[in-house]
């Protein structure tokens, strides 16, 4: 921190040095990159910290990492040298520092030189290096870097093996690259190594996303026999997946297969059930599943309520919108921007807009809006109309000076606007 502050008056009125992928930074490079500056920063370095004379290695990590921030890798490069030729040698550290800041740039060979410099020293890189040095690579696609990574951690049987495959197997999965994923999965393995929770969830969650149904099903499966029980993040993902290629009978399979009775993530799968059904508008089953809900012992959230808001606002259900929100009252939930959208939208289409002070004054119109229902809501049914209007409005908008009441005022001096002018013509 010390390091940083002396340091920020120097780097500050800097411009940022662009570089080139795997273009190594030469002499002449180097030394035309305002050479003042180079000087003035190792020097007032020199002077403020001052080299160990009794030490042969020296800490300049924090400089590093401000350099490397501030998009200058060939400072810190020129650092390097300065150090070198007072005949002393950067720590393990300021070794690893040196190694992010080239390969947060994008200057791979020299990240990948550092870090064998490091590993065939005697400094032991720890697990959180790896990890951001995976992130680095992967975030440029180089992901021959990272299984050259792995190997090389392999064949020196360092103890962060374990972690480094789960850091190598997350990083493939986010790249899409599930052939390299499921390799490297299949290795750990071999070698006897623990698949934790944590790894099978990403394991599943990755093949969610860029793989198949079929393929995301036998992850699944695996982690079944393995007894490890999928987590809210997984859950979410393959949920999402069977919601993208609308197979909402398989989304409600696989939810009870996953046990509807789970508590430890909440209303989630209730919430996914009763969304596969409001996906088609089948209301009865909607309604009883919402009753074996409560009679399991959960207790309905805003979420649960606007799933169902939104099916009876879209089959203008406008009396069991009212016995929705009695049952809000009951269980103490505050509306939000889209339990508001629902009555209005549901009372317009049914061209009942004079009775619709009926609805909101039983609700608090003075609130500042919010919307805190969960997004994959609207992955199914989409967003009404005055949400959508609403929220576009609010994007320029201080929300904390608007409430309901002057959003819906605004809306229907718009959509009255809008009936006058398809009169006219």
């Amino acid at each position: 921190m010390e390091i940083l502050l002396l340091h920020h008056s120097l780097l500050a009125p800097t411009s940022t040095t662009k570089t080139t992928r795997f273009t190594p930074i030469s002499h002449q490079n180097r030394d035309s990159q305002n050479p003042p500056l180079q000087r003035k920063i190792t020097r007032q370095w020199k002077q403020e910290r001052g080299f160990d004379h009794k030490n042969r290695y020296v800490d300049c990590t924090a400089l590093v990492r401000a350099l490397s921030r501030k998009r200058m890798p060939h400072l810190a490069q020129e650092l390097l040298l300065e150090i070198k030729s007072e005949g002393f040698l950067p720590n393990g550290s300021t070794l690893s520092a040196l190694m992010l800041c080239y390969a947060d740039n994008g200057l791979l060979p020299q990240a990948q030189a550092f870090w064998e410099e490091i590993i065939n020293s005697s400094f032991v890189p720890s697990i959180q290096i790896v990890s951001q040095l995976f992130d680095a690579y992967g975030k440029m696609g180089y992901f021959d870097g990272v299984s050259k990574i792995l190997d090389q951690v392999s064949s020196r049987d360092l103890n962060l093996l374990p972690e480094a495959y789960s850091l190598a197997i997350s990083c493939f999965g986010k790249g899409g690259k599930l052939e390299l994923m499921e390799n490297t999965l299949k290795e750990m393995v071999s070698r006897g190594y623990i698949v934790d929770s944590a790894t099978g969830n990403a394991f599943v969650s990755y093949y969610s996303v860029f793989g198949s149904l079929t393929e995301m099903e036998n992850a699944y499966g695996r982690l079944k026999r393995s007894r490890l029980l999928l987590e809210k993040e997984g859950i979410r993902a393959m949920s999402l997946a069977y919601i993208k290629e609308r197979k909402f009978y398989k989304l409600g399979e696989f939810l009870r297969d996953v046990g509807l009775g789970r508590k430890n993530v909440g209303n989630l799968l209730w919430n996914l059930l009763l969304l596969s059904y409001a996906a088609n508008f089948k209301m009865k089953s909607l309604q009883r599943e919402f009753v074996r809900m409560v009679e399991a012992g959960f207790h309905p959230d805003l979420t649960t309520f606007n799933i169902r808001a939104l099916a009876f606002s879209r089959m203008s259900l406008v009396w069991d919108l009212h016995l929705s929100l009695e049952h809000m009252k009951h269980e103490k939930i505050t509306p939000d921007l889209v339990t508001y959208g629902c009555f209005v939208d549901a009372y317009l289409d049914k061209r009942l807009g004079r009775n619709l002070d009926f609805a909101l004054n039983k609700m608090n119109l003075d609130d500042s809006p919010v919307v805190l229902t969960d997004p994959f809501v609207y992955e199914v049914l989409g967003k009404g109309d005055f949400q959508s209007s609403s929220e576009a409005f609010l994007e320029f908008k201080n929300s904390r000076e608007w409430n309901y009441r002057r959003l819906i005022a605004l809306y229907l001096k718009k959509q009255y606007r809008r009936n006058q002018i398809f009169w006219n013509y």
